[in-house]
């Protein structure tokens, strides 16, 4: 499979260093969520030319299969109307949570009135810590000279088995989670409970996406766009190899598994993985991440960043 890495040249920020300003939501108008259409810069993906989304046969980097063939395959949601495809019968649509939304506290900042908040297993996916977050330089706990900036995401990976959380917002909640987590892919996946039986319903899960999708499909290739989004904050390229866990935000994902039980804990340990998608949380926490749950939170975002 072959990666297209994509850098923007982008005005210079205004910003002075270490600025932080607040993140304006956009508008409806300025984000599109088209259909994807083939490329050679996505030969895996399916095209969905009707309204039904389609199964996305994604790979890792290894090149293997997504999952077992007995594994439901994920389904990309390209647009609001596919996101409608998976409400329940009574006007709820479940969210998967793999890195801060494994707090309940955390999930409630951003959705106040979920309901059914619960422990699942997600398999054929890894986390990673390859992605870019503006939210980092906002609150003020990025730290690019040591390049500890990374959030989380997730991508198909045979064999890997997650332990995530399920929630339900209401349908109408769609529009905003989709404008809120512009960078990522939607995907409709199938959790099952720890003892291993299927939702009866399908989750959206924020997936790894790329530089290049990104720019053309979201921001339609417009750099004023991208600006807005990324540019501002001397972000480039979103999807990196070669960043770290934000320190503050990686402490806040550890004690929000282990908050939820043992083998959330562990598994979070065991299973998430540096850009390099070899060395293990677990042991970057002993080697060079070493000190990072000692250190508090800025006093601002103790609650928000607690666990």
């Amino acid at each position: 499979m072959t990666t297209t890495a994509l850098r923007l040249s982008l005005p210079p920020s205004p910003l002075a260093p270490g600025a932080c300003p607040h993140r304006q939501p956009l508008s409806h108008s300025h984000l599109t969520f088209p259909t994807l259409h083939s490329s050679t810069h996505t030969p895996l993906l399916r095209s969905s030319h009707h309204r039904h989304p389609s199964p996305v046969a994604m790979s890792s980097d290894s090149g293997r299969s997504v999952s077992p063939a007995t594994q439901p395959q994920p389904i990309e949601l390209n647009d609001e109307s596919e996101f409608e495809t998976i409400v329940s019968p009574d006007g709820h649509i479940s969210i998967c949570g793999f890195g801060s939304l494994l707090s309940e506290r955390s999930a409630r900042s951003t959705f106040p009135e979920l309901i059914n908040f619960r422990v699942a297993r997600l398999n054929g996916f890894r986390r990673v810590f390859a992605h870019m977050a503006p939210i980092f330089f906002e609150r003020g706990i990025a730290k690019p000279e040591t390049k500890e900036i990374s959030s989380l995401s997730v991508e198909p990976y045979e064999g890997e088995s997650l332990i995530v959380t399920v929630f339900e917002i209401e349908k109408s909640e769609i529009p905003a989670f989709i404008k809120r987590e512009p960078e990522f892919r939607f995907l409709a996946v199938l959790p099952e409970s720890l003892d291993g039986k299927p939702f009866d319903n399908r989750a959206v899960l924020c997936a790894r996406y790329s530089d290049e999708e990104f720019f053309r499909v979201r921001c339609k290739g417009s750099k004023e766009m991208y600006f807005e989004l990324f540019g501002r904050y001397n972000i480039d390229k979103i999807w990196r190899d070669d960043i770290l866990p934000c320190r503050t935000y990686l402490r806040h994902c550890v004690l929000a598994a282990k908050n939820l039980n043992d083998v959330a804990y562990n598994n979070f340990l065991d299973h998430t993985f540096l850009g390099d998608r070899k060395t293990t949380i677990r042991e970057y926490l002993a080697t060079t991440g070493s000190g990072i749950m000692e250190e508090e939170p800025p006093e601002s975002l103790k609650i928000r960043y607690g666990g």
